[in-house]
């Protein structure tokens, strides 16, 4: 039975407070666990959620600024220090390989996991996974940034009642799947005839930006879209000056993509009551609204309901 969940490490900007640590994000998705931007006491979080570093098999860093990847030494360390059996995959900006290399390397340690290095170096770069397309989209920030967008590939659903008016049964079903269209009776039955569709589901992780096109391209249709909300409205030039979100910009943006699920995060530390965060979004936004808590965990949506093919 498949599992999709996101499991929140960290949810504070900048700097750690009492009740916040910094970034730190865990998506696990059918068989595939992804890290993304672990921050400082990641691996500590991570033992309060079940998932181990055994479980891993890649890692996205969406920048180099500290509170989203001070994380990795340790990460990165733990790795071999488990001796994970199987490859693990790291994506970052192809301009930051050098703080890679830093951070890969930040102490004296004995290397025995199977890392595997693949930069990201293009706004729209795929990478092809086993359970859909992992795209990258250049945000805009002071440094070399991207967001990530996991898409998994629609599906169909068929319906018993066609089956049953064109005869269809048995092992013939799954010969339609596969194929495409089987020959019975002498007549062909293509599998459109008798399904319909079951849109894949999507799945948005938007760190540290102003607002921009590429916000909105990963953002559309997700299921479920972590976004930076830095600051409120009420300082919403200083948001722009240092390329980061208010919340009422995330909630516009999930507005208008169709996102099912928002999860706002990555709080300035200036904000003691996370309800404000919550009440500002919700007068933009009207799907399901979470604002983000350590060690919170978040399911993605179930698959929309399917339509006619």
């Amino acid at each position: 039975m498949s599992m999709r969940e996101l499991a929140v490490l960290g949810t504070a900007s900048q700097a750690p407070t009492r009740y916040r640590n910094h970034n730190g994000y865990l998506l696990r998705w059918d068989d595939e666990v992804l890290l993304f931007d672990p921050g400082e006491g990641s691996q500590r979080q991570m033992l309060h959620t079940g998932i181990s570093a055994t479980d891993l098999t890649r890692i996205c860093v969406t920048h180099f600024h500290g509170d989203h990847c001070l994380g990795l030494p340790g990460m990165i360390q733990r790795l071999s220090l488990d001796r994970v059996p199987h490859p693990v995959t790291v994506h970052f900006p192809a301009g930051g390989a050098e703080y890679f290399a830093r951070l890969r390397h930040a102490s004296s340690f004995y290397e025995t996991a199977e890392l595997r290095v693949e930069p990201i170096d293009a706004d729209g770069q795929r990478i092809t996974l086993g359970i859909g397309t992992l795209e990258a989209r250049r945000l805009r920030h002071p440094i070399e940034t991207y967001g990530y967008r996991l898409v998994e590939p629609d599906g169909c659903r068929m319906l018993p009642e066609k089956l049953s008016a064109y005869g269809v049964a048995g092992p013939a079903v799954g010969e339609l799947q596969r194929v495409g269209h089987l020959d019975l009776d002498g007549r062909r039955v293509t599998r459109d005839e008798v399904s319909v569709t079951r849109p894949g589901q999507r799945f948005a992780f938007v760190m540290d930006t102003g607002l921009c096109d590429e916000v909105y391209a990963l953002a559309e249709h997700a299921d479920l879209l972590v976004i930076e909300s830095t600051f409120l409205e009420s300082e919403a030039a200083l948001a722009a000056e240092v390329g980061h979100l208010t919340a009422a910009q995330a909630a516009r943006v999930a507005a208008e993509s169709g996102v099912r699920t928002l999860l706002l995060t990555h709080f300035s530390q200036r904000y003691a009551d996370p309800r404000r965060f919550a009440d500002e979004a919700r007068e933009h936004f009207a799907g399901d609204l979470v604002v983000a808590e350590d060690l919170m965990t978040v399911p993605v949506p179930p698959r929309r309901v399917a339509s006619a093919g």
